[in-house]
Order: structure tokens, then C-alpha cells, then sequence
């Protein structure tokens, strides 16, 4: 008789990722994250900043990831693998294959490297062989134009089936977390849904999370 197949485990319960705004002045959002991260399950936070030179980039840098990480939440950049180290971040977020050959190598295995910018699967797979941490699916180009919500399940549920490192869903409405979640996103990041909200980005933070954990819940 032959043994029983050991059964893959499920995956652990999506998880949010939050993108700042562009940052140019660190020192309003520096001091409005404690209460913003407190008692919420965000398991990163990106850290998006105006281009400048490279010390001042850290320093901004180093203001934001103080308060991120002693809410116990991972601090990423977007981009600036360079100064990952010198401003005591956990990783950096790179967009497209050329980046990421560019920036992996250094960033691992000490560092979280995380890419986006994924336009094809070929794309997408050479990551993830390259040692992404994680892969984004769904984010604005340059221009501003993304993939449809339909396109950008399809591209989730495919890695989710058939790939190890985690993938993520960009979201930029509730309904849109909740089909990524669905789809078999490992987390949702949330930018200028949440930034935008007129309640204030803790009440966007707290809708989406809910919105997870039910839709999770109805997948069990």
C-alpha cells in the first residue's frame, strides 16, 4: 500500500503592506505612525521618498524607519538600495529586472529584497529565481496605467499555485483588496487608498484589514 501524500499547508493569513506617501519632510508622518501602526497586523511599511542626494536621503530615511520598526513592523525602501544599511532599513522595494539584478546580490541575504515592476511572467519567474523576497503584482508604470483587477488575479492566483516566495496584490480600492485576497495574494499593499480616505488613514487601515480577515475567512 502505498503512503498517503503529506499535505502542503496553507499558506498563513494575507497580510497588509502599507506604501507612505512620497516623503520630503519625514518629521509630520514620523510622528503620526505610532498611533497609525499601533494594534494593526501590517507587516511592512514602504517607504517612499523625493529624489535627493544620498545623505539626505538616509537621514529622511533614518526618521521614518526608527518609529516603523519599533512598532515591530518591517521598514523597506522604495528603491535606494544603497543607503538600505546606512539608514537601518530591513530591505528595499525594486522595480523591474534590471534593478533588481542590480541590487539583489547586495541586499541578500541580510536584507529583504522585494520586486516589482513585473510586466510579464517570464519577468516574474527570473525574480523569482534571482532571490526575491517577494514579487508585486498590479502597481502603477511610470505613466500611471496598471493592469486590469481581472489581469492582475489571474497573475496571482497563477504564482500563488505554483511558486514558494510570497506574492503581493497592489490595491487601490477595498474591492480590490478583497478580489486580491481571493486570488491567493500573501499580502495587499495599500497606499493612497489609504492616504486619501477623508476619515484619516487609520480608518482606511482598519477597513482593509477587516476587509482580509473576512474574505480569509470565507475562503476557509
Amino acid at each position: 500500500m502505498s503512503a498517503k501524500p503529506t499535505p502542503v499547508p496553507p499558506r498563513p493569513a494575507p497580510r497588509l503592506y502599507l506604501a507612505t506617501p512620497v516623503v520630503t519632510d519625514p518629521a509630520p508622518l514620523a510622528g503620526a505612525l505610532p498611533e497609525l501602526l499601533d494594534g494593526l497586523d501590517i507587516a511592512a511599511v514602504l517607504v517612499r521618498l523625493t529624489p535627493s542626494d544620498d545623505r539626505t536621503l538616509t537621514e529622511r530615511a533614518k526618521k521614518l524607519v526608527a518609529p516603523i520598526q519599533r512598532a515591530d513592523v518591517a521598514c523597506l525602501l522604495d528603491g535606494h538600495a544603497g543607503i538600505v544599511a546606512r539608514s537601518g532599513a530591513d530591505g528595499a522595494h525594486l522595480t523591474g529586472m534590471a534593478a533588481a539584478t542590480e541590487a539583489l546580490e547586495s541586499l541578500r541575504p541580510q536584507r529583504i529584497a522585494g520586486v516589482g515592476g513585473l510586466i510579464t511572467r517570464h519577468d516574474a519567474m527570473l525574480a523569482g529565481e534571482a532571490g526575491a523576497d517577494y514579487v508585486l503584482f498590479g502597481e502603477p508604470d511610470a505613466a500611471g496605467k496598471r493592469p486590469s483587477v481581472e489581469a492582475i488575479c489571474e497573475r496571482l492566483q497563477w504564482w500563488n499555485e505554483l511558486f514558494e516566495p510570497p506574492c503581493i496584490g497592489h490595491a487601490e480600492t477595498l474591492a480590490e483588496a478583497r478580489a486580491f485576497v481571493a486570488a491567493g495574494a500573501d499580502f495587499v499593499l495599500v497606499g493612497d487608498l489609504v492616504w486619501e480616505d477623508p476619515r484619516g488613514p487609520r480608518a482606511a487601515l482598519m477597513d482593509v484589514a477587516q476587509a482580509i480577515v473576512q474574505d480569509r475567512e470565507r475562503q476557509d
